[in-house]
């Protein structure tokens, strides 16, 4: 199984423990990116990964490129130009005060790229899957296109599609999101969003309260509109900032299937999202069953909270281990 995933990678720098920007004198540096967390946790999963990005010609760009294959992505198809690697600023949150995240993205080699940068046709040669998220096409017109681009040639070969929406309020707005995102949904088969976004970015909602037969409404709706093959919801629940609750939600126009519910007391909560997305493009390639695949994706989410950094570093056994219920938290001897 080959998949592709194309957008950005970032240097995530974060203050040591949980101090805040303000007080840090120093700074753990990983990298992190939606499109390349997915591409990490599907390698991990033995997959053949391939991640495609445009990073500048440097040495952090050297040592982003080293950590991906370190845990087994293919960046042979990564392309180099632009001065900068795009950062972002991480403050762990504890207790009642949020985690923040400042960007520092603007200008970067990626965001500056366009479609006439990659070579989609030469790209997606023999792949059977292609991801994008909407935090790609966010950071510019030219990335929107290469991204278009992208999703034309993968349909032309008949590859699927799948996009996570990612809505980020500080990327840009609701209207132009609605804008840029619908024609590239129309291109795609399965799509990974949650409740709120389908209503902050498309006013897809329903009228009923909080329930299941409300996220299946919403659900239908997405389908109808855009002609997906499948729908995914990932929820999320939050005690406070160290410990939140999640599960999931898929439909694929005949069946509706629930995840259990996760609570987790997190270690990073960064990359959870892409944990889930990745989880659900395995099941629905291995041909899970719609039950299977909404409880592989929600337990390879739960795992991601215990994780440092913004890569699931967790195998496929273990996320069927979690999803058949082994979550006793004893020591494996």
């Amino acid at each position: 199984m080959r998949v592709v995933t194309f957008g950005e990678i970032m240097l995530r720098l974060s203050p040591f423990g949980f101090k805040r920007l303000e007080q840090a004198d120093g700074f753990e540096a990983v990298y992190g990116g939606a499109e390349a967390n997915v591409a990490v946790s599907l390698a991990r999963f033995g997959y053949d990964s391939v991640f495609v990005t445009r990073l500048p010609q440097n040495d952090l760009a050297k040592a982003c490129k080293a950590n991906l294959q370190k845990w087994g992505v293919d960046t042979s198809k990564i392309v180099f130009g632009g001065d900068r690697l795009g950062v972002y600023y991480m403050e762990k949150g504890a207790s009642q005060r949020p985690s923040n995240v400042i960007y520092d993205r603007a200008g970067s080699a990626f965001a500056l790229s366009g479609a006439n940068d990659y070579d989609f046709e030469k790209i997606l040669d023999g792949a059977d899957w292609f991801h994008f998220t909407g935090i790609t096409p966010a950071l510019g017109d030219k990335v929107a296109q290469a991204v278009h681009e992208a999703c034309k040639v993968a349909r032309k070969k008949g590859i699927t599609i799948s996009c996570d929406l990612n809505y980020r309020s500080k990327l840009w707005t609701k209207d132009k999101a609605a804008a840029v995102m619908a024609p590239l949904l129309e291109l795609t088969d399965v799509c990974i969003a949650n409740e709120s976004q389908a209503e902050e970015v498309f006013s897809i909602g329903s009228e009923l309260p909080e329930c299941a037969e409300r996220s299946r409404e919403t659900a239908q709706k997405l389908l109808d509109r855009f002609k997906f093959k499948v729908v995914a919801f990932t929820e999320r629940r939050t005690i406070n900032a160290n410990r939140n609750k999640i599960f999931g939600l898929i439909f694929n126009g005949k069946e509706f299937a629930h995840s259990r519910e996760y609570t987790m007391d997190m270690v990073d909560r960064v990359g959870g999202g892409d944990a889930f997305a990745a989880g659900m493009i395995y099941a629905l390639s291995q041909k899970y069953t719609p039950s299977d695949c909404i409880n592989f994706a929600g337990a390879a989410s739960a795992l991601k909270h215990s994780v440092e950094g913004d890569f699931n570093i967790v195998s496929a056994e273990e996320v069927r281990r979690l999803m058949k219920g082994g979550e006793n938290g004893r020591v494996q001897r």
